[in-house]
């Protein structure tokens, strides 16, 4: 098994988010500001070696350790699911590129590698295309209101 069906397996998304780097990347790495988009819990250490720790539906961990911090522009962590043996926690690798839009908005280019299998692709890709839009809404200042993702463990 592998890549040998000539698709890539990872997940690529963009979005133009209304609001300065600056504010996305504190909404991407301040854990009491991650919970306004994403999550019911969140330990972070934005640092090279430091954990990325969200209870992202209130049911499942996603957990993994920074490798890459750039303030207001890049980020890469490591990430799989506690207690998943097909993407265990620290398996694949989450990058977030934000680049600066006029007048004051973000292009967020986020590339999720390291997935195991097509399947998880969609998954992730599903699962990250509802995070961010719920994320360019929090930094538009306005409430993405509850979460209808709460409660999954898939």
């Amino acid at each position: 098994m592998g890549k040998s069906d000539g698709r890539a397996l990872f997940v690529r998304r963009e979005a133009h988010i209304p609001a300065p780097p600056a504010s996305v990347f504190a909404l991407l790495t301040d854990p009491e500001k991650i919970l306004r988009w994403m999550g019911t819990e969140a330990q972070i250490e934005p640092q090279p070696g430091g954990l990325y720790l969200v209870n992202v539906t209130g049911a499942r961990f996603a957990r993994g350790s920074f490798r890459e911090v750039v303030p207001v522009h890049r980020l890469a962590y490591s990430f799989g699911w506690d207690g998943s043996e097909v993407v265990p926690p620290g398996s694949s690798l989450v990058e977030i590129d934000l680049a600066d839009e006029a007048p004051n908005g973000t292009l967020l280019r986020l590339t999720h590698t390291g997935l195991p299998n097509a399947e998880q692709c969609a998954g992730h890709n599903e699962g990250w295309a509802h995070y961010i839009s719920r994320l360019a809404v929090a930094a538009a200042g306005k409430d993405p209101g509850p979460d209808p993702m709460a409660g999954r463990v898939g």
